[in-house]
């Protein structure tokens, strides 16, 4: 499975920004892909993760209420729609997949596999 990010970029504080995630190779409807972030100093976090077959998701404290995870089965693509951006999102975001979803409390270590990340950049 590969994952390809692409959407990222320096915006103003309040701005919107949408990710997205390619996916190519052999997937699964059990399949859970989701995207986590890194900003700069700072550990890897979990931001949201949605449910390849059914589409159940979910998002952290942090962003939830502003960002919302999605996907396209058809286009094989998930994204991450993020509204009214703070400084404190300035992060590299990654796409990451998982063979089948897991019931709690998501971390990177649980991912199978990784995309490259896309800088997002949010100042004033």
């Amino acid at each position: 499975v590969q994952l390809q990010a692409s959407g990222g970029g320096a915006v103003r504080p309040g701005d919107s920004l949408r990710l997205s995630c390619g996916v190519s190779g052999r997937t699964s409807s059990s399949y859970a892909m989701g995207w986590f972030r890194q900003a700069p100093g700072k550990e890897r976090e979990f931001v949201a993760m949605i449910k390849w077959s059914g589409g159940s998701s979910l998002h952290s404290g942090s962003v939830k209420g502003r960002f919302t995870i999605s996907k396209d089965s058809a286009k094989k693509t998930v994204y991450l729609q993020m509204n009214s951006l703070k400084p404190e999102d300035t992060a590299v975001y990654y796409c990451a997949a998982r063979t089948s979803w897991f019931a709690g409390t998501w971390s990177d270590g649980l991912m199978h596999y990784w995309g490259k990340g896309t800088l997002v950049t949010v100042s004033s």
